[in-house]
């Protein structure tokens, strides 16, 4: 029995210290050009994808996931924008350098409940925080007829007139010298747009050109500060997938002319870009395509970008070349993640989404989760539903463990006696107590290992709940109206039964309803295992349920109802299955006799 507590403590001490350890919070100017790096190009530079001079004030920014863009440099406000109008997006393309600057989530507030403010995704420089996407050609210093369109290009608006998931626009640039550049952006009913961009040489000779695009973020973001979920850029490259935070980008390699990079030769599939929580803005070539996967950082400028430089092409005279590629700018939904990956062939595209260190528990955990909402229609029925599957699945363990724990408790009164007989020989007790066990054939640890496999269960429940969108300002019941964030309850004004203002307490300390509920649960719970007969032991588990409340108070909702929904069920199977072995536990009656004998003493 006491290997038994003392693998118990281990157990919950191991998951404490992993849970503290994952919810620890830990001007603007162009990016510089991609220099001499391009793909094939023998010789020759590009022209930087200059943007704005962000000289105006920015505006009040309320949240960080969304800034208000303004425009500010003339040359843009004379170019004009298009605008992109679809059922998912909102926004503006610049017709400065043909950017897609401006970007809205229509079916994202910033806030709970309030629409008027939605999730900004991409915005233009002048914004509280530029973020931008920008496409273009290089080509080398001579014998390409006078010059490649970059992000200070003035293009022509040559077909359509809004962007939307039925009608696509096109661009038009001639450089004057015997090039006419041409840009097709179309966008679908999610989040998904296709670039092709065309080249028509009518300048005599054979040019060499290189197509490129730019996802550029002047400064650093505004991140959540999580180390559950990853934020800055992502990619795969053939099969491997990177992710690297934004403070890691200044740590590259200084290359001359190319500033701090990691470069990344992708011979088949793959994909760049940057990622928050919730949203992301990543290019993808064609299925099949190699390019040069770069993350950049222009120490000078502040600038982190992620360049996607395509293989260089030769335009024969009187020729037209042309590449599409894709640009994904919006909320990372599992189905819609999952669906581009298949119909497009996007290598791991799912695993934009940080599924963690337990990837092959959660990534089926989600879909089992997402399977039950289905039925239910409610996220946090679903997660209720979710726990009693896993149990279900779980119960022949469960109920080796409960038989072990019902024989335990029967063995008590015998191991409290041979304890008083070798009280002071620790050896011998230890050598009884183990051939005492083999006899009556209990296995102490047999009530732990449940306890061991539910941590990579928890913690990969707990990723699903922190990083899939899905959790996002889902609804429960009465005032759990975002399962992603703490139960907004608290016990210091009654749950709201005062008309007291509670914003002033420490999240720590003001805890919910079901915070308490799942401490409540948690030592009924407790109350069915073996007592520890060493009063270390005994005092540990003793709190350790009134730690949890308040450790796990300010966590998801979705999490904590998840933890009182399976302390519920594992009572209820551990009391039934100690009752069926001859063991009738009486988790009230003890504590009210316990009260009893400390009144007595």
């Amino acid at each position: 029995m006491e290997d038994q507590n003392k693998n118990m403590i281990l157990a919950i001490v191991l998951s404490m210290a992993v849970i503290f350890g994952w919810t620890i919070f830990f001007p603007q100017e162009q990016p510089a050009d991609l220099g001499d790096q391009l793909a094939a190009l023998p010789e020759g530079t590009l022209t930087p994808p200059v943007a704005g001079d962000g000289s105006s004030t920015p505006p009040t920014v309320s949240g960080g996931n969304v800034a208000t863009p303004v425009e500010t440099d003339m040359a843009e406000v004379e170019a004009g924008r298009v605008d992109i109008r679809t059922a998912e997006l909102s926004g503006t393309i610049s017709l400065q350098g043909g950017r897609i600057d401006d970007l809205h989530l229509n079916e994202y507030n910033v806030n709970l409940g309030d629409e008027s403010e939605k999730v900004v995704l991409l915005a233009p420089v002048g914004s509280v925080e530029p973020f931008y996407a920008v496409w273009g050609w290089a080509g080398t210093a001579s014998g390409n007829g006078g010059g490649t369109p970059n992000a200070n290009t003035l293009w022509q608006l040559e077909s359509g007139i809004t962007l939307t998931d039925t009608s696509p626009i096109t661009l038009k640039w001639d450089n004057g010298a015997g090039l006419i550049f041409r840009r097709t952006i179309s966008v679908d009913e999610q989040y998904m747009f296709d670039i092709q961009q065309s080249v028509e040489n009518t300048t005599g000779d054979t040019v060499r050109l290189a197509p490129y695009g730019i996802i550029v973020h002047h400064g650093e973001p505004e991140t959540e500060g999580f180390y559950l979920s990853h934020e800055g850029l992502v990619r795969v490259s053939d099969g491997e997938l990177d992710e690297i935070k934004y403070k890691d980008m200044p740590d590259f390699d200084v290359v001359p002319g190319d500033g701090n990079v990691d470069i990344v030769k992708v011979e088949e599939n793959g994909w760049i870009g940057f990622t928050a929580k919730y949203w992301m803005a990543t290019m993808v070539p064609q299925s099949g395509m190699g390019f040069t996967s770069v993350a950049k950082y222009t120490p000078a400028n502040n600038a982190y970008q992620a360049d996607m430089r395509l293989p260089a092409m030769d335009v024969a005279a009187g020729e037209v070349a042309e590449i599409t590629t894709s640009l994904f700018a919006g909320a990372k939904e599992v189905d819609i993640v999952k669906a581009y990956e298949a119909d497009r062939n996007i290598d791991r595209f799912i695993d934009s989404i940080d599924w963690g260190w337990f990837y092959f528990i959660t990534k089926p955990m989600q879909s089992l989760l997402a399977w039950v909402h289905s039925l239910v229609g409610n996220m946090g029925l679903a997660i209720i539903g979710l726990t009693l599957i896993v149990k279900l699945l779980l119960f022949p363990l469960a109920y080796k463990s409960a038989v072990s724990m019902a024989k335990m408790k029967k063995l008590q009164p015998e191991m409290a006696k041979m304890k008083e007989r070798y009280a002071d020989d620790k050896q011998a007790l230890q050598k009884e107590t183990m051939a005492f066990y083999k006899k009556e054939g209990v296995n102490p640890a047999a009530g732990c290992l449940p306890i061991f496999i539910q941590i990579p269960i928890f913690f990969s429940l707990y990723k699903v709940l922190f990083v899939t969108i899905e959790m996002r300002h889902a609804p429960f019941i009465g005032w759990i109206q975002d399962l992603s964030a703490p139960d907004p309850s608290s016990w210091i004004n009654l749950f709201g039964l005062l008309p007291y203002d509670v914003s002033w307490a420490p999240s720590l300390l003001s805890i919910g309803l079901f915070p308490i509920l799942m401490g409540i649960t948690m030592w009924m719970q407790q109350k069915l295992n073996p007592a520890p007969t060493e009063k270390t032991q005994a005092m540990i588990l003793a709190w350790m349920p009134w730690v949890f409340m308040f450790m796990l108070g300010g966590f998801a909702s979705g999490l904590v109802i998840y933890w009182v929904a399976n302390n519920t069920i594992t009572f209820l199977q551990q009391y039934f299955i100690m009752r069926s072995q001859g063991v009738k536990p009486d988790v009230f009656g003890n504590i009210i006799n316990g009260f009893k004998k400390k009144k007595a003493e």
